[in-house]
Parts: structure tokens; sequence; C-alpha cells
């Protein structure tokens, strides 16, 4: 089975904005593909592993501190709430452990909030997602607000 995250992850360094946010050794930050919802990031590990109870106590131990981190930048760049955190991980092809940190803007409509959320990721209709470039440049100011947050 092909497995997008590993694709993605084996070409980090030559990879847009938009698919490397941010990294260390075991996470890589991206911004999800299929959104319309501007600021919508992906947490993937370095490695394979197809269960949470299979990271390593090195990628737990940062986890939690990689969830933090990017919820702060959002509420910075993108001027969210709150962020939900939700990993499933059981498409074909995303079986790969991925978080997704999802913001919770202000004016978010009642029917959209809470599991309502996955109403933005349009899987079919590619002309509602997100232009590249609007990607790259939420990355750009998500990766800023990550530095300045760290200095």
């Amino acid at each position: 089975m092909s497995c997008y995250a590993c694709q993605n992850n084996d070409l980090f360094d030559d990879l847009p904005p938009r698919e490397r946010i941010a990294g260390d050794d075991c996470w890589r930050v991206a911004h999800d593909f299929t959104s319309s919802l501007p600021g919508w990031l992906v947490l993937v590990p370095r490695r394979h592993v197809t269960s949470i109870a299979d990271l390593t106590d090195k990628e737990a131990g940062t986890l939690g501190i990689w969830q933090v981190r990017l919820s702060r930048a959002l509420r910075t760049v993108t001027g969210c709430v709150k962020t939900y955190v939700v990993q499933f991980a059981e498409k074909e092809g995303f079986a790969h452990v991925h978080f997704h940190i999802v913001p919770r803007m202000p004016d978010l409509p009642a029917d959209r909030r809470g599991p309502g959320i996955f109403q933005y990721p349009d899987r079919g209709a590619t002309d509602s997602r997100l232009p590249e470039g609007q990607r790259d440049d939420l990355a750009v100011a998500i990766r800023a607000a990550l530095a300045i947050e760290s200095s």
C-alpha cells in the first residue's frame, strides 16, 4: 500500500512550504491539502507508524509540545479561539498516524463545531480547497510565529 505521508517525508528537504511548515527528527508539520479552512494543520511522524501505541518514547515526548506550539501559532496567525486535535489514520493511503490541528474560529457556524469541522475537508471538490499559494503563505506565517515563540 502506498503511504502519502512517507512519500512526502522522503522528500522532506525539497517540499514546498505548505508541506514542510516545521519539523524535527520526529515530526513534520504540513497544511492539509484537502481543506478549505485556512490553518488546518497536520502533524505527521517522520517514520512510518500506524498506531499511536507504536510511537517511540521520544516521539511521544514531543507530541504534546508540538500540539501546544502549533495551537499557539494558529491563534497568533488565524485568530482562532482554540484548536481541535483529531487522529484517526484509517483511510487507505493515509493509515500513517497523523494529528489534525484545526483552528476553531470565533465565528465558526454551530453546525461546523466539534465533529462538524470535518465538513471543511472536501475530498471530492478540488475547487473549494485552499489554493497552494495561500497554503504556502499561511505556512510561512505559521513558521514565523513558531520562531518567535521559541526565541
